[in-house]
C-alpha cells in the first residue's frame, strides 16, 4: 500500500530532474541565459545542481519499494 506513493514520488522527482538538465544543456547549447538577471554560470552551476539531486532523490525513492 505504501509503495504507490514512493513510485509516485520517484518518477516525478526524476522527470523533474533529466527535464531540468535537458533544458539547462539545451540553453547553455545555445548560449543563452538560464536565469535572467544571474551570472549565466552561477545559473547553470545552479540548475545542474539541482538537476542531480532531483534525480538522485528520484533513485532514492524507486530503491525504497
Amino acid at each position: 500500500m505504501e509503495s504507490g506513493p514512493a513510485i509516485f514520488a520517484g518518477v516525478v522527482f526524476a522527470l523533474f530532474g533529466g527535464g531540468l538538465l535537458v533544458w539547462t544543456a539545451a540553453r547553455l547549447r545555445h548560449r543563452e541565459s538560464v536565469a535572467q538577471g544571474v551570472s549565466p554560470i552561477a545559473s547553470a552551476a545552479v540548475a545542474s545542481a539541482v538537476g542531480v539531486v532531483a534525480l538522485a532523490v528520484g533513485a532514492w525513492c524507486l530503491t525504497r519499494l
